[in-house]
């Protein structure tokens, strides 16, 4: 029989993820919908410390500022104010906020908590979206993000892979140096930066790729890469696999890779407790034709009595949430 598409080929990973993994994941939105999926299935994660990222550059500035705990002051040249808010170059504009006093609370806020996680961190996730960089001129460093502030502010330019190398390189070097196994996965988002042009979008990808393939090479033991990128554009290649913007992947293309990314980190008892969790969500999104009756309240009965066995195996996990909202079901 004609196969009618090309299959990327994924090799199961020596290192597996599980429930007990603390990870971090930063980057393009890509990482935030594997980050979303890891959630809610109960793993150990952080996610964007700094909100979206997309250059390698600025993903590398912030992973050193989180392991170095270095707060933000109200000198830091990264502080601009413009249009009303006060703003971070390094961080999303999710973090923007009314006065510097409170831009800093929440910047601060997120430094200190990721310090802690990334001092037991096993796995890093990171999702490279381009390899294009702004310069901001006051500064001469690279931002994160532009904020909108007027394109007179800013150079753009194509970063080099050895300047990629060398930034993630000194990143993972620290990184190794407070767990030597720590094991850093990378990714270039499927998302094409077509404002850039479809050319040097081309380039750009072309670009990550090689870095991150400089940077398996010098790192065997330490990093991995993962093909989200191929994928998507060679075995999803079908417009169908794509949002209404014809750019972002549709929620099946990201189910799909989701899959992919389990079968190559995923051991079988891993796959099995996502099972048991994706079957306890699902039973609590349920919506009953009659939830008063003693048929429902059997079944919430039921359905605590099934968390509490995932527990009593898994004490690593929080059910909370869950639990709470049987009760209030129950007690209506």
């Amino acid at each position: 029989m004609t196969n009618f598409r090309t299959t990327i080929e994924l090799t199961k990973s020596s290192h597996s993820i599980s429930h007990k993994s603390n990870i971090l994941l930063a980057g393009s939105c890509f990482a935030d919908n594997m980050g979303t999926r890891l959630a809610e299935r109960k793993f150990n994660i952080g996610i964007n410390p700094f909100g979206v990222l997309y250059n390698p550059l600025s993903i590398s500035a912030m992973l050193m500022r989180i392991i170095e705990g270095k707060p933000f002051t109200a000198e830091s040249p990264e502080l601009v104010g413009h249009n009303g808010k006060w703003h971070s170059m390094l961080h999303h504009g999710d973090f923007s906020r009314n006065t510097k006093e409170e831009l800093l609370d929440v910047i601060n806020q997120s430094i200190n908590e990721n310090h802690e996680r990334v001092k037991k961190c096993d796995t890093v996730i990171l999702t490279l979206g381009t390899a294009y960089a702004y310069i901001f001129n006051r500064t001469n460093d690279i931002a994160g993000n532009c904020h909108k502030l007027p394109a007179k502010e800013f150079t753009r330019r194509l970063l080099g892979i050895e300047e990629i190398v060398g930034s993630l390189s000194a990143a993972i070097d620290t990184y190794r140096r407070t767990n030597p196994e720590i094991r850093f996965i990378f990714t270039v988002s499927p998302i094409r930066h077509l404002r850039d042009g479809a050319h040097d979008n081309q380039k750009s990808k072309a670009t990550l790729l090689l870095a991150i393939d400089r940077l398996v090479e010098l790192y065997p033991d330490n990093t991995a890469y993962f093909p989200a990128y191929e994928i998507l554009l060679d075995e999803l290649r079908d417009y169908r696999f794509y949002a209404d913007d014809m750019i972002h992947p549709s929620h099946v293309a990201v189910e799909y890779i989701w899959e992919c990314f389990g079968k190559c980190y995923f051991n079988d008892d891993t796959h099995r407790l996502n099972k048991e969790i994706e079957d306890v969500v699902r039973a609590i999104g349920h919506r009953p034709f009659d939830a008063d009756s003693e048929g429902y309240k059997t079944f919430l009965r039921n359905l605590l009595g099934k968390i509490e066995a995932i527990e009593d195996k898994n004490p690593y996990l929080d059910f909370e949430n869950e639990k709470m909202q049987c009760n209030t079901l129950l007690n209506r």
